[in-house]
């Protein structure tokens, strides 16, 4: 496999004034009271390369963040450097709607190259505003002109947005035309089970409402999931489930759509999540890495749900040419150095050392991932009736105030990790897909050095420190 080696970063020449403490201070004036990151990342990049950013106060820091899933190759790959400065010095149009441009055409024929064969013979797409939340809402419509049907089904966990539209599947609005239906989860089973049994009694809690003429759930438009829960905490679905899911929808006419908008890429150890179960879903929500690290938004579909009319969905910044020649550059290369298979042989050495570790710390609830998109969940072991819940499946009470003390441990010995899951006490890894074996060992050791550092410091379930400072709770990933 070729990696291209990462040249190491330079050292910026910043005005004096540009300090990053005045730079963040005036920060915390003029934006917005919604920012996330910026309250729980306090650092001012100025260069990156890779993995590697480093801040306006010269400290470098290993990326794990990725621009929330959207880095695949890291920062400034030179593949998508090239790509950006070839349309650049072309002349080539920036802004087209959606008018046809050999850009375009590029991305598109490189798109449908990567697509599962089934879904790709027979595949219509349709480039929605420049976020993986425009995608969603683009799909919902989709699937509910095509038929004819308002209701949708979605899951406990999803993250798949924040318009008011991808908020009613994610469970964030409350709207009677979305069901939420239970998603396997292991650790948390909301069963009580967890393992095969627990994911048996998801699907027939889906069949049921589906089957059962008094459960008021009429027949919905379509059914929306994520192969892998990734805000929700780093959940991979089992291959079986989703098969069953596949089957469920398929025999009562409901499309199904996977949301790949962090999954895709290579990130979880294939091209794209659904190939691991071998279901081919109706429709494809993409975005993030899709776009290269600019900003763009897609939903791939068969042919046959194709029943809108002009202009039954549009956005302006559609065609974003910058954006499609970058996710083209990343696509192409990506596959032709086999970087998804990278992803599943390095992440799955990474899960194990990590696994390895968690026996000699019992704040380590589960460890668990796919590929190079992985999570650690933290848990108080000192929480009442821990040995019940681990036997019936349901693990120990989380610990978020330990997990943010753990993102900022990490962040002290220059790693950048995020936060998710049902209480925010998953510290989650989402390396570029061309981090090397001694940065993923480099990794590994900060990350284990801050969970044994911050679980010696007494933080409780509580999110208190023994001294009584209290965490802040992050919230769930707006960067969609």
């Amino acid at each position: 496999m070729a990696v291209t080696q990462q040249p190491p970063v330079a050292s910026p020449v910043l005005p004096v004034e540009a300090a990053h403490e005045g730079i963040l201070r005036r920060q915390s004036l003029r934006e917005s009271a919604a920012r996330t990151y910026a309250r729980l990342l306090p650092i001012v990049p100025v260069r990156a390369r890779g993995l590697t950013i480093e801040g306006a106060d010269g400290r470098r820091y290993l990326d794990c963040l990725s621009g929330a899933g959207s880095l695949a190759l890291g920062h400034n790959h030179p593949v998508v450097l090239e790509a950006i400065r070839s349309v650049l010095d072309s002349g080539a149009p920036l802004h087209v709607l959606d008018l046809a441009t050999p850009v375009k055409d590029d991305f598109t024929t490189e798109l449908f190259r990567t697509l599962p064969r089934q879904l790709a013979d027979r595949a219509r797409v349709q480039f929605c505003g420049p976020a993986g939340t425009d995608a969603v809402q683009a799909a919902l419509k989709l699937v509910r002109a095509a038929t004819g049907r308002s209701g949708v089904l979605a899951f406990a966990g999803a993250a798949p947005g924040m318009t008011a539209g991808a908020l009613e599947a994610s469970g964030g609005a409350q709207d009677v035309r979305v069901t939420r239906l239970p998603y396997p989860y292991d650790y948390r089973c909301p069963f009580g089970i967890g393992g095969e049994r627990g994911a048996e009694m998801s699907a027939r809690w889906t069949e049921n409402l589906l089957d059962d003429p008094e459960s008021g759930v009429q027949p919905p438009g379509g059914m929306i999931l994520e192969p892998v829960q990734g805000e929700g905490g780093v959940i991979p679905a089992p291959d079986g489930w989703l098969r069953r899911m596949r089957d469920l929808t398929a025999t009562r006419g409901i499309p199904l759509i996977a949301d790949e908008v962090q999954t895709g890429v290579g990130r979880t150890g294939a091209f794209w999540a659904v190939e691991h179960s071998g279901i081919v879903p109706d429709v494809m929500v993409l975005s993030k890495a899709v776009g290269g690290s600019l900003p763009l938004a897609a939903v791939v579909y068969r042919d046959d749900l194709d029943t809108w009319q002009p202009g039954a969905h549009a956005g302006t910044f559609r065609g974003n040419q910058l954006a499609m020649a970058a996710g083209a550059a990343t696509l192409a290369y990506v596959r032709e150095n086999r970087l998804a298979e990278r992803a599943a042989e390095l992440g799955g050495r990474m899960l194990r050392q990590l696994r390895d570790f968690a026996e000699q710390q019992p704040c380590m609830g589960d460890v668990r991932g796919r590929g190079l998109l992985i999570g650690v969940e933290l848990v108080d072991p000192e929480g009442t009736g821990a040995a019940d819940d681990v036997t019936s499946g349901r693990g120990l009470p989380a610990a978020p105030g330990l997990a943010a003390a753990v993102q900022q441990e990490c962040l002290r010995r220059g790693l950048i990790v995020e936060l998710g899951g049902r209480h925010s006490s998953v510290v989650r890894l989402m390396p570029p897909l061309t981090i090397t074996d001694e940065q993923a060992t480099a990794v590994l050791d900060r990350l284990s050095d801050a969970i044994a550092t911050a679980a010696r410091t007494g933080v409780r379930r509580s999110g208190r420190r023994s001294t009584g400072a209290s965490a802040t709770r992050p919230p769930r990933d707006s960067a969609r």
